[in-house]
């Protein structure tokens, strides 16, 4: 019996797009990678032409699979939900596997579900390339990295009608504990499923780490700030002494040496400073990322999780003591990274009479109360007004009264005794207002404070003393209060929910941030935010693009714009420009009311042809179709508009 290696795939063309479009370098990579693939699949004894075994597990069977897999799968099914619905309509489907390559979950729309379970595309069919030859999941095994395998690449002829993107997901010991993949028609090519794969499954990794360690201390880090906390930051766990434990992918580049050679490390040698130190700047200090020195040379931002058991002394795993004096102390990136006010008078007006009110009072002891919609802006201002007044040298501490439950808010504002309840911490805990002594408490989302502390608030305004929790004694603080809210205060003391003498007390100075919707400077504001996200590379946003968002409601402000603007720079690249290509499925199908507006544009770069503006639509719209194959999502993403309005025009 014999086998004979398909090199039929290696063709200059892919789908009527011209393999010009990528590098050469990465065509002869996935070339090779192919080749590789089919030279393992023809020794397995694998037939191009043979029909595909197609049988799943037995339910008993696969019910064991989920089970030995659980903690995984609980965490991907969510990753898949999201994934799946920037999927609708391009016929494709989510696929999670475990590390054989058999299929645990499938997200897909019927349509396509139908198709896929006539081709083993199911739970309990194993696609590993011992049984299936080469194709994504199982390639992407054998391979240990991300892989598309597309039509006339697949092994086994019967699978020629589909292009696959899989990523395989590791565990902290680097080993392939699963698969993500996103299968499809073969003829809906997206240059970006790839991408949106890796992303995923990247960020299914970091969630799998984060949750293995439950007695250590957690880092997460990267060389840029906004890095921190995303996809791309590296991650490394150490016990309570320092001693460490692992790291994901990201941060084995970061440290730039093998995790075998990292187990020989401790948290001291690596930062030349003693993990203790870290967590008691961590327990008393102003928010912000930290920064710290990878070997006493590479600059990293990082913030820190602590898991540790109640009582645990973090100085046991540790072989000696660094002093802190001797070497490079732990500083908040807080300062160094806040803006001044003037720099965020970027040309609106209502932002500039804000900033000018503030700045008058900066010397003054009067209270400050920030107001506006959620993602104004408005501890972004807090943090500026802190860093411009007198007080900057001191701390600026953040409180979110919304964020803490309302049983620990008290002892997190005002601290604690030693025994002062059950639970409590031994030697007790400074609270946050005394953490903020001689500098400035930002009390976000003030409008959700208890009505009960509400009242131990004013008495440490109007007395300026702070009583901890079980204590007898009353300790002076001296703070500058700033509150922010995006609620209606009035209305609250109306209905006896906010207390109005504390309202008095809070309000010296008023100031509304306006909604982004409502700014007059929003091209200066994308400008800074691709700035900020992308500083090695200059990034504008298209024409067209930018008179999109001045249309959009922005309910989201900020927060949404920045989030937007982080995607669309990963789906573009290396290119320069962002246009409507790189722009998400549900901010397109948010603003189907400028859809009209949109085609109508597009339609007058056409020639003057008498027609009636309808049928100009339509025609703009089939001939995108048609350069895309069909593919609906491709042709709204390239039009600017939503899948909503494609399939109303063309029915």
């Amino acid at each position: 019996m014999t086998s004979t290696i398909n090199r039929s795939f290696v063709t200059p063309e892919i789908s009527g797009q011209r393999a010009s479009q990528e590098s050469l370098a990465a065509l002869f990579d996935q070339t090779t990678l192919v080749e590789r693939s089919h030279l393992r699949s023809a020794a397995f004894g694998l037939q191009i032409n043979q029909k595909p075994d197609l049988s799943p597990l037995a339910c008993n069977d696969l019910a064991i699979v989920l089970q030995q897999n659980r903690t995984l799968h609980n965490f991907a099914v969510p990753v898949m939900e999201t994934m799946f619905d920037h999927l609708r309509h391009t016929h494709s489907m989510v696929v999670l596997t475990d590390a054989d390559g058999t299929i645990m979950h499938a997200l897909g729309e019927d349509d396509f579900l139908y198709k896929a379970e006539k081709l083993a595309i199911r739970p309990g069919v194993e696609w590993s390339e011992r049984g299936k030859g080469t194709n994504a999941i199982g390639t992407a095994i054998a391979e240990r990295r991300a892989t598309r395998i597309h039509a006339r690449e697949h092994y086994l002829a019967a699978n020629r009608t589909l292009t696959c993107s899989a990523a395989p997901i590791f565990d902290h010991r680097e080993n392939v504990i699963g698969v993500l993949d996103i299968t499809g028609d073969y003829r809906n090519v997206d240059p970006h499923t790839l991408a949106l794969v890796k992303m995923s499954a990247q960020m299914i990794e970091n969630q799998l780490f984060g949750a293995a360690f439950n007695n250590a201390v957690t880092l997460h880090f990267h060389r840029r700030a906004e890095a921190v906390g995303t996809t791309m930051e590296g991650i490394a766990s150490f016990t309570p002494g320092g001693r460490f434990l692992a790291a994901n992918r990201t941060a084995l580049k970061l440290f730039d040496m093998p995790a075998e050679a990292l187990q020989n490390h401790t948290f001291s040698s690596l930062f030349e400073l003693p993990l203790s130190d870290l967590i008691d700047h961590h327990r008393r200090a102003a928010p912000g990322y930290l920064q710290l020195f990878l070997l006493g040379a590479q600059e990293m931002y990082a913030r820190i999780e602590l898991r540790l058991e109640p009582g645990l002394v973090p100085s046991a795993d540790l072989p000696r003591r660094i002093d802190l004096v001797s070497h490079t102390p732990v500083r908040t990136a807080s300062a160094s990274n806040t803006p001044h006010l003037q720099s965020l008078a970027t040309g609106d007006e209502k932002m500039a009479q804000a900033i000018a009110k503030v700045s008058k009072v900066l010397a003054h002891a009067i209270p400050i109360l920030v107001t506006g919609e959620t993602g104004t802006g408005k501890e972004l201002l807090a943090q500026a007004i802190h860093r411009d007044s007198p007080r900057a040298a001191a701390p600026f501490v953040a409180v979110n009264c919304a964020a803490i439950p309302e049983t620990l808010i008290e002892s997190e504002l005002f601290g604690y005794e030693e025994g002062a309840f059950t639970g409590a911490r031994k030697h007790g805990k400074t609270g946050k207002i005394l953490q903020a002594n001689g500098g400035t408490l930002f009390l976000d989302e003030i409008g959700d404070m208890p009505l009960h502390l509400q009242g131990h608030l004013l008495r440490v305004l109007q007395e300026r003393v702070v009583t901890p929790l079980g204590s007898d004694k009353s300790i002076p603080v001296n703070v500058a209060v700033i509150c922010a809210t995006n609620r209606k205060l009035r209305d609250m003391i109306a209905d006896g929910s906010f207390r109005e003498d504390l309202y008095y007390r809070l309000n010296g100075l008023v100031v509304k941030l306006p909604a982004l919707r409502e700014r007059t400077d929003l091209e200066a504001v994308v400008a800074h935010i691709l700035r900020t996200e992308s500083p090695k590379q200059r990034v504008s946003v298209a024409p067209q693009v930018m008179r999109l968002f001045h249309q959009y409601a922005w309910p989201g402000n900020f927060r949404q714009l920045a989030n937007l603007l982080r995607t669309a720079l990963i789906l573009a690249g290396d290119t320069w420009e962002i246009t409507h290509e790189h722009l998400p499925d549900d901010f397109l199908e948010d603003i189907v009311p400028t859809d009209e507006a949109r085609l109508v544009e597009t339609a007058e770069l056409l020639p003057q042809t008498g027609q009636k503006l309808e049928d100009i639509n339509l025609s703009v719209i089939q001939q995108t179709l048609e350069a895309h194959h069909g593919n609906v999502s491709a042709t709204a993403r390239a039009l600017g508009v939503s899948r909503n309005t494609i399939y109303r025009k063309i029915q």
